[in-house]
């Protein structure tokens, strides 16, 4: 998988409501493989905060 296909799951999560850490649970459980760490799910949660909402570069 790669890094654009992770943080599109990673916006989803976003977008489900879920927190950082039911994130990465269940990036984690799904994808445990090539799950992200919990600092890339934290970085990309604060652009999304700010309203950043594309998952490119």
């Amino acid at each position: 998988m790669d890094k654009k296909e992770i943080r599109v799951l990673i916006k989803y999560c976003f977008m489900k409501g879920k927190n950082t850490v039911e994130a990465k649970t269940w990036l984690d459980t799904e994808f445990p493989d090539t799950a992200p760490g919990k600092s890339t799910i934290k970085d990309w949660y604060a652009n999304f905060r700010r309203g950043e909402m594309s998952t490119e570069d």
